[in-house]
């Protein structure tokens, strides 16, 4: 460190408060703002700088950043107890306000590091108002002394055991040379480590931060006491008179009081004659301190060669007048008095200043001060005086009076600010003052302010936060008034003031009076009023008469206001200033969670209290990853719980990013509450940057894992007899609904078994894990007792179902060997265990970044962290699954299989025997993993000892999705059983094959995944339910309907899909029939939305022709339906009512058997997509069929050129898998579609690959036959043949947005649904203006391919009210960038299981950050197309854009460039596992290069071929060819 160059105060402090401490809390002006001190501090945590003192494994020093309102001082308590040394930087603000805390904190050595503020006129009255407060306090004025004085801080606070305040002004050193940084080994010899680890050894007593634990540091030794000067009788002082004329020997109490306290402190000791068996240790005093800072001081002077002490004079020797400075001149006025000329007044003056504040030595004063000074000038930088003199002088008077020496005039002065330019002239105006005849006392010198700066830790307003108050404004209009908001001009009350509770509420009081005065002027004027009419006087009258009233107060205000603007009158003028009188307003104070610390909380009682119509919106934004929950004196006060102890106010939990509805419900209610009303929103902030897929993941995890709990708690509904509390976490609810219907079984089975007591009553914790894990160990080794043969324990940790197979299988082949064979998952096995195993195998696959996966995450740490671990006796063999081209570059194939390489290489480190050498499972390979495991498990047969054993059974081959459809009685399966199970939120794994048949699958929330599993609970489970809806037309009540289900039955949104469908999400067990059959009392339908079966059939919107789409619309439906599945299984599982019949609405199946697909359904899923020339906008060559509409000369329907073989699936790094495009069969006419549909799909059922599911897409089977071999195939099924395709062109396969005419005259208006999801947010209210445009539309909605949405069949009549709602709702805004206009994206996360990064909440983060370049180089409004996945396997379809990223890992993409605009030509692979910062850079040079070099009219995709970034794609066989990274071998 010594080399760096240290240039602020706060750098070097920083610097040695992190070197010298376990922990360092960082009081910021927000968690967005550093601090000073916060940035270095960051520094050197992040670069995991070793600190001297930390006691932690690594040695790096823990930072705790606090807001400076959020109480920081309660971070210290918890880690000094804890025997971890603490200090705290931070400005003089929080001081006064935390002196509670510092009283309690005195004896404890923390430390405190003080920049005094406002930076150009520091005030140190935040320092003398806690003198007393039994801290000791060090002083600092220069850069180096700041270095020096912060480490003396540390060494004293450890030698003494108290704390120690280290105060300093910033901008003293302002001008000065930067320093060199701290001499290691001088900090370390200065600081005593003996002494550290002496004290973090033992845990400090105290469990409360209200009650004093009675602790005192005590002196770790005996010494003798430092010599004291010999005390002459005390000479007579002169005190100047005060200013105002006082008496001149007035003393005050105060005076008294604190002459008598520094007496006190000063004393030595008494010495105890008595004899006892042990002395007790002295109680640390002022003497004990000033040997102690003396003794560090005089070892600095060994060690560096600069000198400190108590008080120090600079000056000569002689001089008779003395500066004592308490304020932020000193240097300036040290400087001056050197560069003074001979016959200045001021010349040879010295100059004094405290070092060490307190205790105050007053003999160490007069040691300091030269004989011959005779006058004493005390300037004073205290803006608010507690008693008639500075408490300088105080101290200062006190001491000199009781001590020797000539001073003989004491003259205090308030010091202001003080510049380079005013310093001589300030100094000859205190020295004529001192040396006149009766100097005045507290003379001004100075100005009394300084040049106006921003403070730095004023209160500002997280863009975020204002999530809340747009609801706000959005519910009440003009009606919500905020009575705290720091936008306010509070008449030179300072906005920490001003947004305080009790400030906001004062101000809700006054304006409740002259709310008060204002009805009775209105009453005046309505009765005795001078108006130019009598129209005023009969409103003002009706509005009277209603005032009291809040629903009819608002229909009559609006006529008041209305007369009295018409009248304009004197009179009315003056009424109409105070107009939002007339309504009944919405009064708020809105505050953050610091008021639900102690500092905060008193506002929020006295709210509560008054019982008085006030609205509290508390806004927290404690991320839930950074919840403080280990540490006790850091919770914040349960504000809800506090207020509903009340009884008398309205409380809500809200979190406007979990339900958007909730919040508006719950501040609705508050604001018709008559009475105090209390909204908790959560809202979690990391900074000013945060995305909001960044607020969402954190929002989830705390409201679903219960640590933010969504309720509302309403006392009015007693006398309704309703409810007064309503838990509106629907996951909270149903785990506690199940927790009340165990507690009685559970109460009863502890009675009778006391053993299972502690694992019944407590949570799932460590201990009860532990126990768990024990008695299934136990339980299966009894089970084992009578076999005999060889123990072999098998362990898996698996991200996919892989290695848990392969484990089974394993187990299996064991015991068929005669092994006593256990089969575990790595997380439920005891690790202390591990050393008593005779036999052990590990199978582990590989996860993200060379990651365990999750069930075995906590397995590996216990072992890798493991110190005592002897595994001399144990035998073991690893087989690790992974993909050796999944990370093509060098420096990432360390990534390859490495936790199966790290767990072989540690066990091997903790001395145990290989059964077999690592066995590596490669994807890459011919048979995949299978190749590498059948070379390694013979090897462990034969270590066993068991390779060769006759007689053993025939395994049974691996169970299938054939298997399970075959079996499924057609689609039945158990799904009824599985929804009738009410133990668990999940179906069993061949249901959830079974479902997606239906239109659902099962799925979790993977943003919560982890947290659940950490509290011991299953997965948060909940359904995906798919709609099937031919060519995507709804009509508008359907929509409506809709809407309705995801509110009650889902969670809030719908997605329109890239398959021109609704689709709904989260979704919970209990639900999901409930949801189906509102889907088919819409008279739509679910079934065979997914699956092996023909899905939703897809077809152009096309706007601009409405009669052609109708014909070509009908087509689709008439595919749709004869294509769909017939068995009865769907009536029965979902539609059946609670008597048993059946409600056939959304369709009338009535035979139980499969004519086209046959009790196996099709060997993969299949699906079709209508074209209409010149749009491509359905991409219909990505599909099995493609169908491109072909006109007559009269512009009516013939029929379709049809494609077959589209696919876009795929699997990273297998090039056996590919996308493809499809290829031209031939012509068909409208009439026969249908049926020519049935027969290539009646091909692929017979000649579907049904092994490899992989290779079972109909793309394969035409590239396996021959194009012309399938469709000789399709034409012998049909028995006739296709005609020749037909010319048609697409120029676009992207949206047109806004208004279109068609032509019959109806109107069509395109609007921007970002990737399809419909949902509200604080900013855009979407899902409800599409309800509130649905409730008024009479033509219909077209969900276009592209996951946007066309307002359909307008007339001319009704398009100005929609127009209205379009713009009201802001759904008519289309000034997007055109990449953004065409972009697309699939779900992934949270709720796709097969999502290995983000999508969907990713995408437009991306495009927002390459929208600055796109401005730039004049791109934003060419049309980009741009697609992103989460996977390879294309619901977005990825493989056709221009640009495309997909998911690899998490934060990881494979590129790819050069697909065809029109969706035409499959892109490459241009740059694998890329991240946000690699893409961001490609993508910026890419766009740059694009608009210099393209030609008229060139498509992106296309002069990336030309330009010879990336080789075209002719088709999906050389997908793989000529990629431009090729991804290669491992090393």
């Amino acid at each position: 460190m010594a080399s760096t160059q240290i240039k602020t105060p706060q750098e070097a402090v920083a610097r040695i408060a992190y070197l010298a401490s376990d922990v360092v809390v960082s009081v910021q002006p927000s968690l967005a703002a550093e601090s000073d001190f916060s940035a270095t501090l960051k520094s050197l945590a992040s670069s995991r700088t070793q600190s001297l003192a930390s006691k932690a494994a690594d040695a790096v020093t823990e930072i705790i950043p606090v807001r400076h309102n959020n109480d920081p001082l309660l971070s210290v308590f918890t880690p000094i107890r804890s025997g971890r040394l603490v200090s705290v930087t931070t400005t003089s603000e929080i001081l006064l306000s935390s002196i509670a805390h510092l009283y309690k904190l005195a004896q404890l050595p923390v430390v405190l590091h003080v920049a005094l503020g406002p930076k150009s006129l520091p005030d140190y009255t935040a320092i003398t108002s806690i003198r007393n407060s039994g801290w000791t306090f060090l002083q600092s004025n220069s850069l180096q002394e700041a270095q020096d004085l912060a480490l003396t801080a540390h060494a004293l606070a450890v030698h003494s055991g108290k704390g120690v305040i280290h105060f300093f002004d910033p901008s003293s050193s302002a001008s000065e040379q930067p320093i060199a940084a701290e001499d290691i080994s001088l900090v370390q010899e200065i600081l005593n480590l003996d002494n550290v680890r002496r004290f973090q050894s033992a845990s400090i007593s105290g469990s409360s931060i209200y009650a004093n634990d009675g602790r005192v540091a005590v002196a770790p030794e005996q010494f003798e006491p430092v010599a004291s000067q010999t005390v002459l009788d005390a000479q007579e002082v002169e005190l100047a008179p005060a200013q105002d004329g006082a008496d001149e020997s007035a003393q005050t109490s105060q005076q008294q009081s604190e002459a008598s306290e520094a007496s006190e402190a000063s004393a030595t000791p008494s010495a105890s004659i008595a004899t006892t068996i042990e002395e007790q240790a002295p109680v640390v005093t002022s003497e004990h301190i000033y040997k102690y800072v003396t003794s560090i001081w005089a070892k600095l002077n060994e060690l560096a060669g600069r000198q400190y002490s108590a008080f120090e004079y600079s000056g000569p020797s002689n001089a008779e007048n003395a500066l004592f400075v308490f304020g932020s001149g000193s240097p300036l006025f040290a400087q001056a008095i050197a560069q003074a000329q001979s016959d200045d007044s001021f010349a040879k003056a010295g100059v004094l200043t405290a070092r060490l504040y307190r205790p105050w030595l007053g003999a160490k004063l007069l040691e300091a001060i030269p004989k011959s000074v005779k006058r004493v000038a005390v300037l004073e930088q205290v803006s608010r005086k507690t008693t008639k003199w500075g408490p300088l002088l105080i101290d200062v008077l006190t001491s000199v009076k009781s001590g020797p020496g000539g001073v003989e005039t004491i003259v205090g002065h308030q010091l202001g600010y003080i510049s380079q330019e005013t310093v001589v002239q300030a100094l000859r105006g205190i020295f004529q003052n001192l040396t006149s005849e009766k100097p005045v006392q507290n003379l001004e010198v100075g100005e009394r302010e300084a040049p106006k700066e921003a403070s730095e830790y004023g209160l500002e307003k997280p863009k975020l936060e204002t999530a809340y108050t747009k609801i706000l404004d959005q519910l009440f209009g003009e009606r919500a008034y905020i009575a705290n908001s720091i936008e306010k001009d509070n008449a030179g009350v300072s906005n920490t003031i001003s947004a305080t509770p009790e400030y906001g509420f004062g101000a809700l009081l006054a304006r409740k009076e002259r709310k008060q005065k204002f009805v009775s002027e209105v009453k005046e004027a309505a009765s005795n009023g001078q108006f130019s009419s009598d129209a005023p006087k009969q409103a003002l009258a009706k509005w009277v008469a209603n005032a009291e009233d809040a629903k009819k107060v608002e229909e009559v205000a609006s006529e008041a206001v209305s007369k009295l603007s018409e009248d304009g009158s004197d009179l009315s003028k003056s009424l109409l200033e105070y107009k939002q009188f007339f309504r009944k307003q919405s009064l708020w104070l809105v505050g953050s969670d610091a008021w639900s610390y102690d500092l905060g909380n008193s506002g929020v009682h006295h709210v509560l209290a008054s019982g008085e119509n006030v609205n509290l919106l508390i806004i927290d934004s404690t991320p839930y990853s950074e919840r403080a929950a280990a540490d006790a004196n850091r919770r914040k006060k349960d504000i809800g719980l506090y207020a509903m102890n009340f009884g008398n106010a309205y409380v809500a939990s809200t979190a406007v990013y979990s339900s958007y509805t909730q919040v508006l419900q719950a501040m609705d209610e508050a604001d018709k509450f008559n009475g105090p009303s209390v909204v908790l929103a959560y809202l979690p902030y990391f900074g000013e940057h945060d995305s909001a897929l960044t607020v969402l993941q954190e929002t989830k995890k705390a409201v679903d894992i219960g640590y933010w709990p969504l309720y509302r708690w309403n006392p009015e509904n007693e006398k309704k007899g309703e409810s007064n509390f309503s838990l509106d976490s629907e996951r909270i609810k149903k785990e506690l609904k199940e927790f009340l219907d165990r507690d009685n079984h559970l109460t009863q089975l502890m009675k009778k078994e006391p053993s299972f007591g502690a694992v019944l009553s407590e949570d799932f914790g460590t201990e009860i894990r532990a126990q768990q894990k024990r008695k299934a160990k136990d339980a299966y080794n009894q089970l084992l007792e009578g076999l005999f043969g060889a123990p072999l324990t098998i362990l898996y940790a698996s991200d996919n179902s892989n290695a848990i197979s392969l484990s089974k299988r394993l187990g299996n082949r064991g015991r068929a060997r005669g092994l006593k064979t256990t089969v575990m998952c790595m997380e439920d096995y005891p690790v202390e265990d591990l050393a008593s195993e005779e036999n052990i195998v590990f199978i582990t696959s590989t996860a993200g970044q060379g990651e365990f996966p999750q069930n075995g995450l906590s397995f590996w740490h216990a072992v890798k962290d493991n110190t005592s671990l002897d595994l001399a006796n144990v035998r073991y063999s690893v087989f690790g699954l992974g993909d050796s081209h999944y990370w093509p570059r060098k420096e990432d194939k360390i990534y390859y299989n490495k936790p199966a390489k790290d767990l072989d290489r540690v066990l091997a480190n903790f001395g145990a025997k290989p059964l077999a050498p690592l066995g590596l499972g490669d994807d890459q390979d011919a048979d995949g993993f299978q190749t590498g495991y059948s070379e390694w498990e013979p090897k462990l047969w034969e270590a066993l000892g068991v390779a060769n054993v006759d007689g053993l059974p025939e395994e049974p081959a691996p169970r299938t999705n054939e298997d399970i459809k075959l079996e499924s009685n057609y689609l039945r399966g158990t799904i009824v059983q599985g929804l009738n199970d009410t133990s668990t939120l999940a179906i069993s794994p061949d249901d959830g094959q079974l479902t997606k048949f239906h239109g659902t699958y099962m799925q979790d929330d993977r943003d919560i995944r982890d947290e659940r599993k950490a509290q011991g609970l299953e997965p948060a489970y909940s359904f995906m339910i798919r709609c099937r809806l031919p060519g995507g037309v709804s009509t508008a009540k359907q929509w409506v309907q809709m809407d309705d289900i995801a509110n009650e039955l889902g969670n809030e949104t719908m997605k329109l899909t890239t398959r021109q469908t609704f689709q709904f999400h989260g979704v919970v067990k209990s639900k999901l029939r409930p949801a189906m059959k509102a889907i088919n009392r819409a008279l739509m339908t679910t079934i065979a939305a997914c699956g092996d079966v023909n899905r939703n059939v897809m077809c152009s919107p096309l706007p601009a022709h409405s009669k052609y789409h109708r014909a070509v619309w009908e087509c689709s439906k008439r595919i749709s339906d004869h294509l769909i599945p017939n068995t009865t299984a769907y009536h029965e599982i979902w539609l059946t009512d609670d008597d048993g019949s059946k409600t056939q609405v959304g369709g009338n199946a009535v035979q139980d058997f499969e004519p086209l697909y046959g009790p196996t359904y099709l060997p993969r899923k299949f699906k079709v997509s209508i074209a209409i020339p010149p749009h491509n906008d359905v991409d219909v060559y990505a599909h099995d069929i493609g169908l491109i509409a072909i006109k007559n000369e009269d512009g009516s329907l013939a029929g379709f050129n049809m494609t077959a073989g589209g696919g876009m699936g795929a699997t990273h790094n297998n090039k056996k898998t590919y996308p493809q495009v499809g290829r031209m069969l031939g012509f068909v006419t409208a009439a026969d579609v249908h049926i020519a549909c049935e027969k290539v799909m009646l091909v692929q059922r017979d000649n579907g690959d049904r092994k490899n599911r992989k290779h079972a897409r109909l793309k394969y089977t035409i590239d396996d036959m021959g194009v012309e071999v399938f469709k000789a195939k399709v034409e012998e099924y049909w028995g006739q043949k296709f005609e020749e395709a037909r010319p048609f062109h697409f120029d676009s396969n992207v949206d047109t947005f806004g208004w279109t005419k068609d032509e019959t005259g109806l109107n069509h208006f395109t609007m921007f649904i970002e990737n399809g999801r419909i949902e509200d947010t604080a900013e855009f209210q979407m899902k409800t203006g599409l309800r509130a445009i649905a409730q008024v539309h009479k033509g219909e909605f077209r969900l276009t391919p592209n996951q946007h949405l066309i307002l359909s069949n307008v007339t001319d009549e009704d398009k100005p009210e929609l127009e209205k709602l379009l713009a009201q709702y802001k759904l008519d805004n289309l000034h997007y960038s055109a990449l953004r206009l065409s972009s697309s994206a699939c779900v992934a996360f949270p709720t796709c299981g097969l999502a290995m990064a983000e999508s969907e909440r990713y995408l437009p983060v991306l495009i927002t950050k390459l929208e600055g370049v796109l401005e730039e180089v004049g791109l934003k409004q060419d049309s980009i197309v741009m697609r992103m996945t989460g996977c390879p396997n294309g619901c977005a379809r990825p493989w056709l854009a221009e640009v495309a990223f997909v998911g690899k890992a998490y934060g990881a993409y494979n590129m790819y460039l050069g697909g065809g605009y029109h969706g035409q030509r499959l892109n490459k692979l241009y740059r694998a596992s890329i991240k946000e910062e690699e893409i961001l850079t490609i993508m910026k040079g890419l766009l740059r290069r694009y608009a210099k070099e393209r030609e008229e009219g060139e498509r992106f995709g296309d002069w990336t071929i030309r330009a010879g970034i990336i080789k075209a794609t002719t088709d999906g066989t050389n997908f793989h060819e000529g990629v431009a990274e090729e991804e290669g071998d491992e090393e």
